[in-house]
């Protein structure tokens, strides 16, 4: 009997990295605003090229998961704006114009 850790390796890895992006929108929201989603679409597609390009299948997947997560977070940051706006997150004091509409 053979036992492959190949798709518990990526399970692991899509929580993991779901797990630090959330923490990554929120600081970039914070720090930056919504005009840094061309950093999360810039690094998306070059995760994605990556997976196309990688022999290994859990590696591949790690990179696909990856770009994705950058795709995701594009939609986060904007939604992560609302929610500070809502008094959920803390604002950036020295921000304040940015939050107002």
């Amino acid at each position: 009997m053979t036992i492959y850790f190949e798709g518990l390796l990526t399970g692991l890895a899509t929580f993991l990295i779901i797990g630090c992006f959330h923490p990554i929108v929120i600081k970039a929201e914070y720090y930056f605003g919504t005009g840094i989603w061309w950093v999360f679409l810039i690094a998306g597609i070059g995760f994605i090229t990556g997976a196309l390009f990688t022999g290994n299948v859990c590696f591949s997947s790690i990179l696909g998961i990856l770009g994705f997560s950058c795709f995701w977070s594009i939609l986060e940051i904007f939604a992560q704006k609302k929610r500070v706006q809502k008094g959920w997150f803390p604002m950036n004091p020295k921000r304040k114009k940015y939050y107002e509409e």
